[in-house]
């Protein structure tokens, strides 16, 4: 191979390398990892809706419609935050921080995939589905984003209504409206939003201070804290056993929901007696709340199939 042939491949391989690294740092943008959770809870509540499996081509439009939602809320939470994501140690490597990507073309990009959703929702799906899209992306990036994270402590409890939303789209991309199993779903992601977030902050909690998030936790303290957590894990048991009276699901996810709910509590308890200088049950309620929701949502799935 002559010499210029071989600058030519060389030079080929780095603009691959490039362009994948670009295409990488876009994917993180829409944190997956959320994305995918989102998109979970609600093919399992558009299962509970039908009563059945629903054909692939249903679930493609709400798997397509709310990654491209999700994602783009995530994109400009990440657009918004980039200030403090660079001084805290749990997101100063993603992509803005970092430098891998510009500020201006998270935004364009944050914006252009939720367009893409409405659109999507709207043409292929029903209006109250585009709608409740639309309010999902607007509740994460204006109202939690934008003005609660920063002056609140009551941050993730009031924001905590953004990630509760797909649910409700699953619903009503099968059914065209809301039924009260929906709006008992969006209330149990809604009451499992603190004693969720709130172990991670205790465990993250001098990345908060730095940062100047009013955390619960910063602010009030782990004991307090750790207090609420008891409170809205207790209230969330009580809602995700009202599942069972909407007739929605049967005896297998009340059996499902009660112990799974108890183990939850109990991770909860424990915490509560953990010293404040000690973060083991901390991460071990946190961990145990990314088991407990999916398994609760799976029961349900298991009880209207079978």
């Amino acid at each position: 191979m002559s010499a210029p042939s071989l600058h030519s491949v060389q030079s080929s391989h780095r603009t691959f390398l490039m362009a994948m690294k670009k295409l990488k740092a876009y994917f993180t943008l829409t944190k997956p990892g959320i994305t995918i959770f989102m998109i979970f809870t609600a093919i399992c509540a558009a299962i509970v809706a039908k009563g059945e499996w629903p054909d692939v081509w249903a679930m493609a439009l709400v798997t397509i419609g709310l990654a491209l939602s999700a994602g783009g809320a995530a994109s400009i939470n990440m657009w918004y935050d980039r200030d403090i994501d660079k001084i805290m140690k749990r997101t100063m490597e993603r992509p803005l921080p970092t430098g891998q990507l510009r500020p201006q073309s998270a935004l364009i990009f944050g914006i252009g995939l939720e367009l893409l959703s409405l659109i999507w929702f709207w043409v292929f799906v029903n209006g109250l589905t585009a709608i409740l899209s639309l309010a999902g992306f607007l509740y994460y990036t204006v109202i939690y984003t934008m003005w609660l994270k920063r002056r609140t402590p009551q941050n993730i409890v009031i924001g905590g209504g953004a990630g509760a939303i797909p649910p409700m789209i699953g619903w009503s991309a099968m059914t065209g409206e809301l039924g009260w199993p929906a709006v008992i779903m969006f209330a149990i992601i809604f009451f499992w939003t603190p004693p969720h977030f709130w172990p991670l902050v205790i465990v993250k909690n001098d990345d908060y201070v730095r940062a100047g998030i009013p955390m619960m936790p910063v602010v009030s303290g782990q004991r307090n804290t750790k207090r609420q957590c008891i409170f809205y894990t207790f209230v969330l048991l009580l809602i995700s056993f009202g599942l069972y009276f909407t007739g929605a699901v049967g005896g297998f996810y009340l059996a499902g929901a009660i112990l799974s709910g108890l183990a939850f509590f109990y991770f909860q308890i424990r915490m509560w007696y953990e010293q404040d200088d000690h973060t083991m049950w901390a991460k071990r309620a946190f961990f145990a709340s990314l088991v407990y929701l999916p398994v609760l949502f799976i029961f349900m799935v298991i009880d209207s199939l079978f």
